[in-house]
């Protein structure tokens, strides 16, 4: 004889409200990224990228000390498009003989914001990146070294910079000095004949 009997109602496996599951979802979420990140990254973003300052000779970047990363975050903040930051570095790591010339000191950084600006702006112009930062701060001591520097150059205060493009100094200088006459900064344009000087200085010079 066959049991008719119903059959005995299973109980509810409990289950969880959307609202426990998408937290229950979020903390795995996170327990992954704490897992594959930086703490750095997960509370704060993306960790920074630095300049690539490798192939810089070691005993330059040696006597610059904390300066060096100082002056590379200054650089960086400036959020230039044309001039790569480590152009900007590398204008420095020269010497003259013995003479290291060296990174501007702390109280000059600001200096040479405006003239980088400047420099940025006549990339936009001729629509091509800086090829080269010949010179930037130069100290008081390799200034003296290089030949034809004025003992008053401005490059001693941070305040000039001699660039090369892909363009020809003659339309370097051209651009330089139409975005001048626009009223975009007053300052000195030099045109050479295998690159250009610019600065800020305050009041309009040409040579």
């Amino acid at each position: 004889m066959l049991d008719s009997s119903p059959e005995p109602t299973r109980p509810a496996l409990p289950s969880l409200s959307r609202r426990r599951a998408i937290g229950a979802l979020g903390a795995t979420g996170a327990s992954f990224l704490a897992s594959s990140l930086p703490a750095s990254a997960f509370f704060f973003g993306p960790p920074k990228v630095k300049t690539d300052l490798t192939g810089l000779p070691e005993a330059w970047k040696a006597r610059q000390g904390r300066n060096l990363l100082g002056y590379v975050d200054f650089l960086e903040d400036l959020k230039l498009r044309r001039i790569p930051v480590r152009q900007v570095i590398k204008a420095h790591a020269k010497r003259h003989g013995s003479v290291w010339n060296s990174l501007p000191p702390k109280s000059m950084w600001k200096n040479i914001a405006a003239t980088l600006r400047v420099i940025d702006r006549v990339g936009a112009e001729l629509d091509q990146p800086v090829k080269e930062i010949v010179s930037a701060y130069r100290s008081p001591a390799y200034n003296a070294r290089c030949a034809g520097a004025s003992s008053g150059s401005y490059h001693k205060s941070n305040v000039a910079i001699d660039v090369r493009f892909h363009s020809s100094p003659r339309s370097v200088s051209s651009v330089a000095r139409n975005l001048r006459s626009r009223g975009v900064y007053k300052g000195g344009v030099g045109r050479y004949y295998n690159f250009t000087h610019i600065d800020t200085r305050g009041y309009n010079v040409n040579w």
